[in-house]
């Protein structure tokens, strides 16, 4: 749990930081957003060989090395001196954080009953939440009481923490090195992951498939995922076994995953530079107004977790859904105006909506699905998450940058000399005069902090979409079978 709480407070404790990274590097919002993004795909790549690592090699023995990894890198990060310096020790990052989730949940899988997980899961996830719920609080007092480069120095006293745990409490298990690995299978998703996030993260910077890079990186996506999947199919020992996708409750939490994610980790990377650029709010505070989100998540794993042994899973996960629905709806509507009080209440609404979809959805994906497939299956949700979640900044990123442009020309083409505003004789008239150089960047300023509130509204109900699709999937899931039920029943 402290393995898995260093991971998920390292998610969220830089977004408050970015907008003091982009200062820091001289970068645009599209490439400070690959701090986000390199972490996450790396992560995305390097969790499919973990159930393998952790089987060929002892999955205690796997833990100390991804940890001492992981603390390493956080220390390298902090000390960067360039963009290209942060983006790559990110890479690393991700690379060992990535074994942390799955090993942390397999080991707590393998340690309760099927009776005792939704309660097991909701103690594990109450820890793990923790890690999102003060890593807002705790980036914004670092950032300004220090630097950001003490978001990543942090994670020092808690790598030592748990490695120490691990090394004292944690009984290893037997390694297997005669066990063989689809290196073939595993280099073309990780082929395939890399080209789609290049293709996202320079899309925008590139205009898309007017470029040369842009239209290459597509095709070597398409062609390398379509050979991961006729690998998967067709070879004798593939790197995912297809079974995991025959079962339907698995694979429809796999896209509910996927979907989800892509919404938790783009709200937190957007809330971040509305609240210091146009909200004004100080850093710490920023913070502050981002951190109740765990809260929700809390008492919400707890109430689903009670609630899963009386209500069928898939009601608990619907109310879910609709509600994180409404709190996007809600956020489209915002301006920099909004109240403090009135963000941290949409905070605490939106966690309790997640918590009530995530842990349903964990405890359905397991239900019918065999032992033997659970290693190779907990490495297959974080991939989903990790890939849903550098998809969704990806996209909310440049479609912030493309709608802040296209809706500056559409303001800023109703505004003429003839208007009357311009005509006057009054001291406004004279300072947002077009004519000088004073008035055209005054009345400029304006106009792109009104494009840059209707953008991230936008964004907001883009995101909205998302939870379509996991709604439609929650017919496709068979009812979770309860202790002396049959599953179909």
């Amino acid at each position: 749990m402290l393995a898995m709480f260093m991971q998920t407070l390292d998610s969220t404790i830089a977004n408050v930081a970015l907008p003091y990274m982009q200062g820091s590097m001289s970068a645009s919002y599209d490439e400070i957003t690959w701090v986000l993004t390199s972490y996450v795909i790396a992560a995305a790549i390097m969790t499919a060989p973990v159930g393998w690592l952790a089987v060929r090699f002892g999955r205690k023995r796997l833990f100390i090395i991804c940890i001492i990894g992981f603390t390493a890198a956080s220390m390298l990060c902090g000390a960067a001196q360039s963009l290209e310096q942060l983006v790559g020790f990110r890479l690393l990052q991700g690379m060992f954080g990535a074994a942390l989730a799955p090993l942390s949940q397999a080991t707590m899988l393998d340690i309760y009953p099927f009776a005792q997980r939704a309660q097991a899961m909701a103690i594990f996830s109450m820890g793990v939440t923790m890690g999102p719920m003060v890593g807002p609080t705790l980036g914004g007092y670092l950032t300004d009481l220090y630097s950001w480069r003490w978001v990543f120095y942090v994670n020092l006293p808690f790598g030592i923490l748990a490695l120490v745990g691990i090394m004292l409490f944690m009984r290893e298990t037997p390694a297997r090195p005669q066990l063989t690995f689809s290196w073939y299978g595993f280099a073309m998703l990780g082929v395939a992951a890399g080209a789609l996030q290049m293709m996202l993260d320079r899309g925008q910077e590139l205009d898309w498939f007017s470029s040369r890079e842009i239209m290459v990186s597509a095709v070597i996506a398409g062609l390398a995922f379509y050979l991961f999947v006729v690998h998967m199919f067709t070879a004798e020992k593939p790197f995912l076994p297809p079974g995991l996708f025959k079962d339907r409750n698995f694979a429809s939490a796999i896209v509910m995953i996927f979907c989800v994610s892509s919404l938790m980790l783009s709200t937190s990377a957007l809330l971040a530079p509305y609240l210091q650029n146009l909200a004004g709010y100080p850093v710490y505070t920023a913070g502050w107004v981002m951190a109740p989100r765990g809260i929700g998540i809390i008492a919400s794993m707890f109430l689903a977790a009670r609630m899963g042994m009386r209500v069928d899973q898939r009601k608990i996960m619907a109310f879910g859904l609709i509600s994180l629905g409404w709190v996007l709806y809600t956020m489209s509507s915002w301006t920099p105006d909004v109240t403090g009080g009135e963000m941290m209440l949409t905070m605490i609404v939106q966690g309790f909506s997640v918590g009530l979809v995530f842990n349903p959805m964990t405890v359905m994906a397991y239900t019918t699905l065999p032992a033997a497939l659970r290693g190779e299956a907990t490495s297959m949700q974080s991939l989903a998450r990790n890939i849903g979640s550098a998809i969704g900044i990806s996209i909310t990123s440049f479609s912030l940058t493309r709608s802040v442009q296209v809706t500056h020309a559409d303001i800023a083409a109703g505004i003429t000399p003839f208007d009357r505003v311009l005509q006057g004789n009054d001291a406004v008239s004279h300072m947002l005069n077009p004519a000088t150089r004073h008035g055209a960047a005054l009345l400029d300023q304006m106009i792109n902090h009104q494009a840059q509130i209707i953008a991230y509204n936008n964004d907001f109900r883009l995101m909205m979409l998302t939870i379509v699709p996991p709604l439609l999937l929650l017919f496709l899931m068979r009812k979770n079978a309860r202790p002396g039920m049959a599953a179909g029943d």
